[in-house]
């Protein structure tokens, strides 16, 4: 049974967080064939930080309506991923056709749904994002030195 903390269980966690990831590595996987910028690692990265914005808003939501409260915690964090896109768009650019830095801007914008959801004190939310944010950039980054994954450029 889920803790006032949260509407999911850390299995239903896992789950959902895991579900997006794989998603996002599909699609990056995809895009990286056809010779993308954008690839797996940054596809997953983004994926995995909707996946933590949306499962964070609707554990606040569902804390709130609990407690009686009825103010909606959800537009503040769609305030916050909305800023944190700008700001994330601010670190890519385009230099002799090639894009820099997208993964470093989807690394920004996981950061701040980590800090969504730590200020909501989602702390296994949190655990289990924060082990699949490290192993997309960890252990993809080790399978593209091994040439089974193409890196973004200028990360």
């Amino acid at each position: 049974m889920p803790s006032d903390a949260t509407a999911f269980t850390l299995s239903e966690i896992i789950w959902r967080l895991g579900v997006a990831t794989l998603c996002g590595m599909v699609l990056g996987l995809e895009r990286e064939w056809r010779g993308k910028d954008a690839g797996l690692r940054t596809h997953a990265l983004v994926a995995l930080s909707s996946a933590l914005i949306t499962a964070s808003a609707l554990s606040l939501y569902a804390m709130v309506r609990r407690q009686g409260g009825d103010a909606d915690p959800l537009r503040v964090i769609q305030g916050l991923a909305q800023a944190i896109g700008f700001i994330a768009a601010g670190t890519i650019f385009v230099a002799r056709r090639s894009v820099k830095n997208l993964t470093t801007a989807a690394s920004v914008w996981f950061s701040a749904s980590a800090g969504i959801v730590a200020g909501a004190a989602q702390f296994s939310l949190l655990a289990v994002a924060m082990g699949f944010g490290l192993t997309i950039l960890v252990v993809l980054k080790l399978l593209d030195r091994f040439g089974l994954a193409r890196s973004e450029e200028g990360e």
